[in-house]
């Protein structure tokens, strides 16, 4: 499988299969899961890095028991659309995890999503120890939501 289009994403699951949302950082990677009918993304677990070949596995262990079927990945785009190395490291991870187990892989614009996320936290009244606990995750299902709200609502 290679890395697609976000609107070819749903047609390869098979059926009650699932999408893992992944928010790649430096430090830890935020995970979150969608609904067998692609509707919802739920945060799910948070990965402290460590290497390639322990973070792979934690994250296809979480694919396998959850019955995922494909990958959407976080991608940072800078504000003016350009790449940035932040973005090229994402492109690379995805890449890597390719070469550990095929399944099919889509980028989504996560430009502000941890911002966002950590406003409504804040508004929220969450505790900064909370948010550290809970916003790499929660940022996964924010990310991972906006690619089922596409698939809902705005076709292919």
């Amino acid at each position: 499988m290679a890395i697609c289009n976000p609107g070819t994403l749903k047609g390869f699951l098979r059926k009650d299969e699932r999408l893992l949302g992944l928010d790649v950082g430096t430090k830890t990677i935020g995970l979150a899961l969608s609904d067998t009918r692609l509707m919802v993304a739920t945060p799910l677990s948070t990965i402290r890095r460590t290497r390639f070949t322990q973070d792979a596995a934690a994250v296809f262990r979480e694919a396998v028991a959850h019955q995922v079927g494909a990958l959407v990945i976080g991608l940072p785009i800078p504000l003016d659309g350009g790449e940035s190395p932040r973005s090229q490291s994402v492109r690379q991870f995805a890449r890597n995890l390719l070469g550990v187990r095929d399944l099919p892989i889509a980028f989504w614009d996560e430009r502000l999503s941890t911002a966002a996320v950590e406003r409504t936290m804040i508004e929220g009244d969450l505790t900064r120890k909370r948010r550290r606990e809970i916003i790499d995750r929660t940022a996964a299902a924010y990310i991972l939501q906006g690619l089922l709200d596409r698939l809902a609502y705005g076709g292919s």
